[in-house]
């Protein structure tokens, strides 16, 4: 019987991805008693909320976080302004932003405005709110994860982030969850949903891998 674990959390605003105490920001330590050797798949900066993956399978780890495997991320934006389909083609074509100081071009993406995303609870503590200044929502799906990506594009375009929900990858995602949920999936619910092996699923079902 496999001893491997994966757990899906719901990552709340001001949480670090780490069981390391930090400051005074929250870890995943205070969600649940992980076993000691389960840890974050990837990572959400500590202003950053929604999906992260924790387990202990070092194949799982490896597959998500090469980039040549170009698993589809998709994050819901909340900027700031009235984003327009314009704005949205340029995201979605490659924009110029500072990575290890340098200028790098990001992939084609995909971009598309969206209403507030529903069942979505209101971050605590709120965003910040200007009321002579609208704001938007769009959603993102990529296929690369370079440091803090998602708002460094908008911020190209004319649009700074005011909140950042990472709502799935691949087919694996937070719906029906809130902030600070936890959720365990078996092996073969990880493997399917996130597209791992595909290729050798049959091989998977039958116990070989």
């Amino acid at each position: 019987m496999s001893s491997f674990r994966y757990f899906v959390i719901y990552k709340p605003f001001g949480m670090l991805s780490q069981f390391t105490k930090e400051g005074e920001h929250e870890t995943l330590a205070v969600l649940f008693d992980f076993p000691k050797d389960v840890y974050p798949v990837g990572r959400l900066d500590s202003d950053s909320e929604g999906l992260l993956i924790l387990s202990n399978d070092k194949k799982l780890n490896h597959a998500l976080l090469d980039p040549t495997n170009q698993h589809q991320r998709t994050y819901y934006v909340q900027v700031e302004g009235t984003i327009t389909t314009v704005d949205c083609d340029k995201l979605e074509k490659g924009v110029g932003i500072s990575v290890d100081g340098k200028i790098y071009s990001t992939k084609p993406c995909k971009v598309k405005i969206i209403p507030a995303p529903a069942g979505i609870p209101d971050r605590i503590p709120p965003i910040r709110v200007r009321k002579t200044v609208p704001d938007s929502w769009i959603s993102i799906t990529l296929e690369e994860g370079k440091n803090r990506q998602v708002r460094k594009m908008t911020a190209a375009v004319g649009f700074p982030t005011l909140r950042l929900i990472r709502f799935s990858i691949e087919k694996l995602d937070i719906k029906g969850m809130l902030p600070r949920d936890v959720r365990e999936i078996t092996r073969m619910e990880a493997y399917d949903q996130l597209k791992i092996f595909s290729s050798n699923f049959s091989n998977f079902r039958k116990g070989n891998l």
